[in-house]
């Protein structure tokens, strides 16, 4: 398997949409109940430097976003990311490959801190995301409905070991 990691274009929408809903419909990966309408609003206010797609043969296996926590000053290195696999591609490596290539731009770019919420139920994600250094630093319980059931989400974090020790 030969995968090419680059940065998201708007050419890629489509591919990204189909597996964004794929995640949705799994009732695991987000709150969501339909994917944005265009590019513009899913991309909305990503970090430019840190938002890829897994390529294979012109095919997009996977993608991962990076935002912003917070726009106030203290939180500048802090953000939030977004990784969904298509569902052909798990099990393939192809989450491990886009966590480990957001890691390594993210702290090019000054992160110190990434953080993932969770679906307590997302078992395969939670364990990319320790695999990978993140954390469990908390439960958000029932902080939103899906379908009229509360949901708890797991908070994960991983701190560099590069930026942020000065």
């Amino acid at each position: 398997m030969s995968i090419l990691m680059r940065t998201v274009t708007k050419n890629d929408w489509e591919q990204v949409k189909t597996i964004y809903e794929a995640g949705i419909a799994t009732k695991n990966a987000t709150f969501e109940t339909e994917a944005p309408s265009s590019f513009d609003q899913w991309y909305g206010n990503a970090i430019a430097s840190c938002t890829f797609v897994a390529e294979e043969d012109a095919i997009i296996l996977g993608w991962c976003k990076l935002t912003p926590v917070s726009y106030r000053k203290v939180y500048s290195g802090v953000g939030e990311l977004s990784i969904y696999v298509h569902p052909d591609a798990k099990g393939k490596g192809v989450g491990n490959l886009l966590l480990h290539h957001l890691i390594k731009h993210s702290e090019a770019e000054g992160f110190w801190t990434l953080e993932s919420k969770i679906f307590c139920e997302n078992e395969a994600s939670i364990q990319l995301h320790k695999k990978n250094g993140f954390k469990i630093v908390g439960i958000r319980e029932k902080i939103g409905k899906q379908d009229g059931i509360w949901r708890d989400i797991l908070l994960l974090e991983r701190r560099s070991d590069l930026v942020g020790w000065d």
